[in-house]
Order: C-alpha cells, then sequence, then structure tokens
C-alpha cells in the first residue's frame, strides 16, 4: 500500500468513526438539497518527490490531468474565464459561473491583479533563501467586489535548500476546506506538478510537498462512495507523475506531463453528485 493510499484509508476511517456532522451548510445539491457533510479537521499529509513518493492513490482513478490543466489555467493563463477553460478541457468550474462567464474575482485574476506568480519566480531564482516565498489567493478585497466561491485550496509557501551542490524546492499547500471524495487527490497531485514546473524553470530539485487542510469533508451523498473505498484492496504499485523536460515556466502544456503506473486503477462504482 503506497502513501497516499495509506492517508486516504486513514482520513476516511476517522471521518466516518470520529468525524462531527456541520450544521447550516452553505453548499446544495442541484435539486435544491442541503448537501450536509462529515468532516474532521486539521488534516496533514507530507511526501518526498526526490523518493518517488507520489499523492496518487491506487485505491480509485484521480483526475490527473483535468488538474493539471486547471493549474495551467490559474497560474500560466492566470485566468477566471470560464471560456478558457472550456478550451482547455476543463468544466467543472461551470457550476459556480457568476453569470458573466466567469468564476469571479477568484483564483487566475488574483494571481495576474498581485502580479504573484512572476514575482514568486523572480524572488525564488534571486533570493533564494528567503522565508518570504508565499502566494496567497484569500484576498478578502477580491470576495467584496464580486460574487463567487472563496478559494479552497488557497496559499502555497515555498522553502529552499542546500544538499550538496543542488538547490531543493519545497512546497507547503494550504487548503481551508477538501471536498475528500470528490477532489480530495486532484488537488495533491496539481499541485505537485506546480511544485516541478517552478523547479524545472529554476533547474533546482525538487524536494517535498506538504498538504494541510483545516477542514476535510464526505458529502451525504457521497457516504456510499466512502464505504466503496474503504474495502477496495490497493495495489502493489506507485504510480508516478513525469515532468518530461526542463523550460520556462510559461512554456510548459500538458503534453510535458506523463502518468505512469496507473493503467490497472479503476473508477468507483457509485455515483457522485456535486455539492455546489
Amino acid at each position: 500500500m503506497n502513501k497516499a493510499d495509506k492517508y486516504y484509508k486513514k482520513n476516511l476511517l476517522k471521518i466516518k468513526n470520529d468525524g462531527c456532522f456541520d450544521e447550516n451548510p452553505r453548499p446544495k445539491y442541484k435539486d435544491g438539497v442541503e448537501a450536509y457533510s462529515k468532516f474532521i479537521t486539521q488534516v496533514y499529509e507530507e511526501y518526498d518527490i526526490s523518493k518517488e513518493e507520489y499523492p496518487i492513490p491506487t485505491l480509485r482513478k484521480t483526475a490527473i490531468k483535468t488538474g493539471i490543466k486547471e493549474i495551467l489555467w490559474i497560474y500560466q493563463k492566470q485566468s477566471n474565464s470560464l471560456d478558457v477553460a472550456h478550451d482547455m478541457g476543463i468544466t467543472w468550474w461551470d457550476n459556480w459561473n457568476i453569470g458573466d462567464n466567469t468564476i469571479g474575482q477568484r483564483y487566475g485574476h488574483t494571481i495576474k491583479k498581485y502580479n504573484l506568480m512572476n514575482k514568486l519566480l523572480y524572488d525564488l531564482e534571486y533570493n533564494p533563501f528567503s522565508r518570504r516565498h508565499i502566494i496567497d489567493m484569500y484576498q478578502y478585497e477580491e470576495f467584496e467586489k464580486s460574487e463567487g466561491l472563496y478559494p479552497c485550496a488557497f496559499q502555497t509557501i515555498w522553502s529552499v535548500r542546500r544538499k550538496n551542490d543542488n538547490l531543493i524546492l519545497d512546497l507547503t499547500l494550504f487548503q481551508r476546506s477538501n471536498d475528500y471524495i470528490m477532489a480530495g487527490y486532484i488537488n495533491k497531485i496539481q499541485y505537485v506538478a506546480l511544485q516541478m514546473m517552478v523547479a524545472g524553470h529554476l533547474n533546482y530539485k525538487i524536494g517535498t510537498f506538504c498538504h494541510f487542510t483545516q477542514n476535510v469533508h464526505v458529502y451525504d451523498r457521497h457516504f456510499d462512495a466512502m464505504e466503496e473505498i474503504l474495502n477496495i484492496k490497493s495495489l502493489d504499485i506507485q504510480p508516478k507523475l513525469i515532468l518530461k523536460d526542463k523550460k520556462k515556466f510559461y512554456n510548459y502544456s500538458i503534453s510535458d506531463f506523463e502518468i505512469v503506473n496507473i493503467d490497472n486503477i479503476k473508477n468507483i462504482n457509485s455515483s457522485l453528485e456535486l455539492a455546489i
């Protein structure tokens, strides 16, 4: 059982056995029924990518390629446009259209407005040992100016350390909320992809990826899926995400990524309704 599988089952069991039911939930299903969830708090996972520990479970398929495309949409295209998202093959944001074919002043809009990606790349190159390499998309001014879902994966903190003759890039992702059945491992592996792109741009080695989430939850209509995943036997494999070449950050495309050892991973059978 790889590390991602161990974390997945451990967290699902904790939600099932010790989780708390929320009250007065904001999300609803498409039929208008309130989407209640059972949750745990302060969940931490750590992966050493340099030792080929990847946050890719074998218990169920994960939409890795679409997740990476979303990263390109946010950090490369720096867009909040659903038209741009559709052109890239991303449709899961459609339910958060605020009426102008955007998701509001969120995510890519915030990256572009404050020039966050370019500042990060510059500072990591010219002042690598700074303790201030932070991208924060939780900008209250943006929330007040438009409707839209508040960012879930909202902050990254980057660190550089030296090991022998190499500079090593570590990344920590902070997330306020995680729908663990729908997107639990998409968020992790897509940010590993971002870490790989930044490391490649700088010609640094990739180090550890850590993920802290304040609220990890399973919606009530996903309880059957939770039971199904808990009863799936892990495969004796370690899936890997490979970045095939080093390029400047804005020159990467989805074709630069390869995912291996995933052919035998199956979709789960349980039907899943999105909580909006």
